[in-house]
């Protein structure tokens, strides 16, 4: 599993490289820990599911790089034991680069579905989501959300 950890890794890096954003060095044991470590959300992806879809890839590198960046180490508990706010900034910086990575790739589909998701799981039900970082939630949705109906707008 660290090779396979480890060749997604360097992939993902490139792919985040190729919209301007340098990732922080990521081991395959930090990342393992991540994404198999205590959260507070209800969040059901995998391990599994990460190392199987490029974007969800980009969008857990790019967050754990946030947290690195942010000083955060990168254990089973970081989620649990930091600061709400440093975990949705990362998350918020992850989903935005993730978005943009799919616009790159032309994958709109892959946005409207995560952007679905991402209204439903985050701006609606989120009782953890700080109400100071709303707004940058809201501000990821709309601008995604333009450019897709602009998109369908030039189709018609």
């Amino acid at each position: 599993m660290t090779a396979e950890i480890r060749a997604k890794i360097r992939k993902t890096k490139e792919a985040l490289k190729s919209i301007g954003y340098i990732a922080a060095n990521v081991s395959p044991g930090e990342f393992y820990d991540y994404m198999t470590g205590e959260i507070f959300s209800e969040d059901t992806t995998t391990l599994r599911d990460v190392l199987g879809n490029q974007f969800l890839m980009v969008h857990e590198l790019a967050e754990i790089s946030e947290l690195k960046k942010m000083g955060r180490a990168i254990d089973k508990r970081v989620i649990m034991e930091s600061p709400k706010t440093t975990i949705y900034e990362a998350h918020f910086m992850a989903m935005d680069l993730e978005l943009k990575y799919a616009l790159y790739e032309e994958d709109y589909f892959w946005i409207k579905v995560r952007l679905k998701q991402h209204k439903e799981s985050v701006l609606k039900d989120d009782s953890n989501l700080p109400e100071t970082l709303r707004p940058r939630g809201e501000g990821i949705f709309r601008k995604f959300m333009a450019i897709i109906n602009k998109k369908n707008d030039a189709k018609q």
